[in-house]
């Protein structure tokens, strides 16, 4: 990583400055970023929330911005510089999505330039924003919207157009949902807690915490501010950061009906660890026991740390042929998958993620399907889940393995909260649920030869 650049006495816009160049420059991750500079550098309060503001919605309008920049600048994007072009998403960030006054939004930007070493490009950063600022944003947007209906919405709402008809498709003819889906994915998500059973209540977690106990898992806890990994329930293990969708999956995956439970469940896709901890923490008060599968041994040791102490064992292996025993009771399957369904968290993602990367996901998700299938006793659940809504990597997988004639599958919506489409599978969305667009399907391995 490059040196970081001088200080302009602006803690937060540097901090912001520096999370949009490494993402676009390094590859980084927003959110995985973000939070080590604002403690390594003991940014607090309203200059995090600033720099949290800043950084993220730069990063999640990245498409809309660099049109703007585009119309305004003397040359293409691909010839400016990484540090100028990230102090110029900034400020038009700030111009366009911010009530920042226009002058302070250009003069940090050209400081930020001249900070990094860039002083000869202070003319161009100063004469592309002040071109930007002397048009308002409504005009820019419509101005530079393209051709098309879908099209105009998805530039309007941050979206490549790409992912707008992915979530037409899954979400129906309905034109007005559409737009209020895109909307909702492009706001900060509510932090959700999950309360580890057997250890603590959500009561009780929502007492500790300030918080609000969810409004559909038994477990889940919603944390409206603060650092979830400063509360004293999370450092001690008593409590997680867990999307209360997820929570909904795991829970489902323990409590549909199988005769003659044995206690033997298995995670097939287990890293980093959220679901399986859930499945765990059940699982010691049922009597049962989990085999979790991770095919990185990096992801394979965040496990063992999630789910120490539960009665989970964690094998580094790939899930299409674990090696091990058939005749589980329980299979969760929650498969890798393009991470549609979780935009908000991953600011930048909808700007990396390439729709021709589905295609090679689904290959990988029929398989590990099929796996867990095989893997299943006679009569014994299988639960599928991504955290995607892309009809490819959901129902199309599903109806894939159901045309084999080895499962059946059950109504999901038993397990689920309202609204969660015609079934029986169950699609979960930010703008209806406040959750994940997650999916989950169960299914049951018929039985053979009368045996179950």
């Amino acid at each position: 990583m490059k040196g970081r650049p001088a200080s302009i006495g602006d803690p937060a816009r540097e901090a912001a400055f520096e999370v949009v160049l490494r993402v676009a420059r390094d590859g980084a991750y927003a959110n995985l970023t973000l939070p080590g500079i604002l403690k390594e550098r003991k940014i607090k309060g309203r200059d995090a929330a600033f720099a949290t503001e800043l950084a993220y919605g730069t990063l999640r309008t990245l498409g809309v911005l660099d049109e703007v920049i585009a119309a305004n600048s003397s040359r293409g994007l691909e010839r400016i510089a990484p540090e100028v072009l990230a102090a110029l998403r900034l400020g038009t960030y700030q111009l366009l999505y911010t009530r920042v006054d226009d002058h302070a939004a250009v003069d940090t930007s050209v400081r930020l330039v001249q900070a990094a070493g860039q002083e000869q490009a202070k003319g161009f950063t100063n004469g592309v924003l002040r071109s930007i600022a002397r048009t308002p944003a409504p005009e820019w947007m419509r101005k530079l919207a393209p051709s098309g209906e879908l099209a105009a919405l998805a530039f309007t709402h941050a979206h490549p157009e790409w992912i707008a008809r992915s979530f037409k498709e899954a979400l129906g003819p309905s034109a007005d949902e559409l737009e209020e889906a895109l909307r909702v994915d492009s706001q900060r998500p509510v932090v959700h807690l999950v309360a580890r059973p057997g250890e603590i209540s959500a009561e009780e977690l929502a007492l500790i915490t300030g918080g609000e106990q969810g409004k559909y898992s038994p477990y889940a806890v919603y944390l409206p501010e603060g650092d979830p990994g400063s509360l004293e329930p999370v450092r001690d293990g008593l409590a997680a950061v867990q999307d209360e969708g997820s929570q909904l999956i795991a829970r489902a995956m323990t409590e549909v009906p199988v005769d003659n439970d044995q206690g033997r469940w298995l995670d097939l896709c287990a890293g980093p660890g959220g679901k399986a901890a859930l499945i765990g923490a059940i699982a010691g008060i049922d009597g049962a026991r989990v085999d979790a599968v991770e095919v990185s041994p990096h992801r394979a040791e965040l496990i063992s740390k999630t789910v120490r102490d539960l009665p989970v064992t964690v094998h580094i292996a790939d899930g299409r042929d674990p090696g091990l025993e058939p005749g589980f009771d329980r299979v969760l399957v929650d498969a890798p998958c393009s991470g549609l369904g979780a935009l908000r968290r991953r600011p930048e993602a909808r700007w990396t993620k390439a729709e021709g990367d589905i295609a090679e996901l689904n290959t990988l998700q029929a398989e590990l399907l099929e796996s867990a299938v095989n893997l299943a006793k006679p009569g014994g659940v299988i639960v599928y889940s991504t955290c995607s809504p892309d009809v490819r990597e959901t129902r199309s997988i599903v109806d894939k393995q159901l045309a084999l004639g080895n499962v059946e599958e059950l109504d999901a919506r038993q397990w689920a909260m309202e609204d969660v489409g015609e079934g029986p599978s169950v699609q979960m969305w930010p703008h209806r649920h406040g959750t994940d667009a997650m999916f989950f399907a169960v299914l049951r391995k018929t039985p053979q030869d009368g045996i179950r």
